[in-house]
């Protein structure tokens, strides 16, 4: 179970959690947790991390019975409690321009002192407490991996996909890499009909000096990127290769890239949006 003050960086924590993947249920009423932690803990239940985020709205006494059930109902739970130094959220809450939820008429520094003092009971309960005065989202983020990660977690998630320039570029694409430099098929009248999943077409673009010294560099620059994009904590990351129409050279680099990336152990998605227009 994961709570704390308000500001001190709860939503992170629990999007570090879904990221490790854990099944993270925000804001369930505390009488229903324990019916549906018997469900997760069931024998046909494909989960098996399940973390209950509750924000500072709903302690009351309710919570703290939800607690007490919890604990004689589920072997090793721990709850997990979120700190933060007053003077450090309130320049959180004056950075983002975002309302405390407890607002009222009180300033921020008492209104931040009112929640702590409605959350002392819940803090007096926790296992872990995390005070995140001096963390950022990256420090907060790998304290989550070290204290639930586990070595067979998801790594980061691959996406290669190709398009055509004149249908505009993908606006999700993370890096985008120009293909039109390659020798195009669709100068050669028995190659125009097919696409970049055929043989043919595959050979032509491939069989360049140009595409094989164009594709060894990239392996080069994915071996320098992948790790830091990971070290620097991002669950997915997309590679979009264009050529002008999309559905000869772009599609047999994507395909030849995902290739690559499969003989090193990865799984990308692969998609190619504008093969058939």
């Amino acid at each position: 179970m994961l709570t704390g003050l308000s500001g001190a960086g709860r939503t992170a924590f629990a999007s570090d959690l879904e990221d490790l993947g854990w099944f993270v249920i925000d804001r369930l009423p505390p009488d229903l947790m324990a019916k549906v932690a018997d469900l997760a803990r069931g024998p046909e239940s494909p989960l098996d991390r399940v973390a209950f985020a509750l924000r500072s709205d709903t302690v009351d006494g309710e919570t703290l019975t939800g607690i007490a059930e919890m604990r004689s109902l589920v072997e090793g739970l721990r709850i997990v409690f979120l700190n933060c130094s007053t003077e450090v959220l309130v320049q959180r809450y004056e950075s983002s321009r975002r309302p405390h939820p407890f607002g009222g008429d009180a300033g921020l520094s008492d209104t931040i002192e009112a929640e702590r003092t409605l959350m002392d009971p819940v803090l007096a309960e926790a296992d872990l407490v995390i005070d995140t005065s001096d963390l950022n989202v990256h420090e907060l983020r790998d304290k989550v991996a070290e204290l639930y990660g586990r070595v067979d977690d998801r790594p980061m998630r691959l996406a290669v996909t190709s398009f055509g320039y004149k249908h505009g570029a993908p606006r999700d694409a993370d890096l985008v890499l120009d293909c039109r430099f390659l020798p195009n098929p669709h100068w050669v009248d028995d190659l125009r009909p097919l696409s970049g999943r055929d043989a043919l077409v595959r050979e032509y673009v491939l069989g360049s000096d140009l595409a094989q010294g164009f594709l060894g560099r990239l392996e080069g620059l994915l071996d320098l990127l992948l790790p830091a994009f990971v070290g620097e904590g991002r669950s997915y990351l997309t590679l979009a290769f264009g050529c002008t129409g999309g559905r000869h050279r772009s599609v047999v680099i994507a395909e030849a890239v995902a290739g690559s990336l499969r003989a090193r152990g990865q799984d990308p998605a692969v998609t190619h949006r504008d093969v058939d227009r």
